[in-house]
C-alpha cells in the first residue's frame, strides 16, 4: 500500500532537524510521498531545499492568512520566482482564517485573491485554507474560476452541503485525521458524499493528529490513519482509498510516476 501525504509541514520547527528519522518511520507505515506546505519567507524557502534534498518530497509556497499582514511587493516577487522552480508543485497554502485573525479580514481576502491571479497566470494548483470563514472563501474562489488550475480544499471540515459547493467550482478535497475523529459527524457525511476522483488525504503535520494517536504530534507516516478513517466511512478497503489518493494527488500536483 502506498500512501501520498498531500499537506505536511516537515519543514516547520517540530521537524526540521529529524527529517530523515520522520521519513523512515511514514515510509514504515506505508507513505512514500509527501507535500510540505510553505505559508511564510521561512517556511516556503525550507519546502523547497526539502524537496531539492529528499526525491518523495515536493514542494507548495504561498502565504498563509495568519500571515497576510506581511505579504508585499518583494515577498510577492520572491514567491514568483519560487513558483518556477520545478520542485515547487502548487501555490499554498493561501486563505482564509478568521479563527485566529491574526491579519485584518480584508487584507486577508485581498492576499488571497491576488495569490489566486498569481497561481493562474504561472498554472499551479492552489491550496486552500478555511478557518470559520466558509462564504467569503468559497464566493473568492467562484468569482476567480480556478477550474483552469485546479485547487483542493486542505482539510475540508464542512458538512455536505459546503462539500457540493465547493465541487461545483472544481475543487479537489483532502481529509486530514479529524476525519478520524469520533465526534466529526459531519465531516463523515462529507467523507461518504465526496467522489473519490477528487480525494486526498493528509496529516497537516504537526497539527490535527488523527486517531488511535490523538493527543500526541502528529507526522507524515500517520496519514495512514486517515486513510484507514476514510476507508471505514465508505464501507470499503484502505488500498482502494490508499491507490486512488495517491493517483489524485499526483494529477493533482503533476507528478510523474518516473520523478
Amino acid at each position: 500500500m502506498k500512501i501520498f501525504d498531500s499537506h505536511t509541514h516537515l519543514n516547520s520547527e517540530e521537524f526540521i532537524q529529524e527529517v530523515p528519522r520522520y521519513l523512515k518511520q511514514a515510509a514504515d507505515l506505508g507513505v512514500v510521498k509527501m507535500t510540505n506546505i510553505g505559508s511564510n519567507t521561512q517556511l516556503n524557502a525550507d519546502a523547497i531545499r526539502l524537496a531539492h534534498q529528499y526525491p518523495q518530497l515536493y514542494a507548495a509556497v504561498g502565504w498563509h492568512p495568519e500571515d497576510s499582514k506581511n505579504y508585499d511587493a518583494a515577498k510577492e516577487k520572491l514567491l514568483e520566482e519560487q513558483l518556477t522552480d520545478d520542485r515547487v508543485v502548487a501555490l499554498g497554502e493561501i486563505g482564509l482564517d478568521y479563527h485566529w485573525d491574526t491579519s485584518p479580514q480584508d487584507m486577508q481576502r485581498k492576499v488571497f485573491a491576488r495569490q489566486i491571479a498569481i497561481a493562474k497566470e504561472i498554472g499551479k494548483p492552489i491550496v486552500v485554507h478555511n478557518r470559520d470563514a466558509f462564504e467569503d472563501t468559497y464566493r473568492i474562489i467562484k468569482e476567480a474560476d480556478i477550474r483552469d488550475i485546479g485547487g483542493v480544499m486542505h482539510s475540508f471540515n464542512g458538512d455536505p452541503e459546503w462539500l457540493k459547493k465547493f465541487l461545483d467550482l472544481g475543487m479537489h478535497i483532502s481529509y486530514s485525521g479529524v476525519a478520524s475523529f469520533k465526534n466529526a459527524h459531519e465531516v463523515h457525511d462529507a467523507v461518504r458524499a465526496t467522489p473519490l476522483d477528487v480525494m486526498m488525504v493528509e496529516t497537516d503535520a504537526p497539527y490535527l493528529t488523527p486517531e488511535p494517536h490523538r493527543g500526541e504530534q502528529n507526522e507524515p507516516g500517520f496519514t495512514r490513519y486517515t486513510v484507514e478513517a476514510v476507508a471505514k466511512e465508505r464501507e470499503t478497503t484502505p488500498e482502494e482509498i490508499a491507490a486512488a489518493t495517491y493517483h489524485n494527488a499526483e494529477e493533482f500536483y503533476h507528478i510523474n510516476e518516473k520523478d
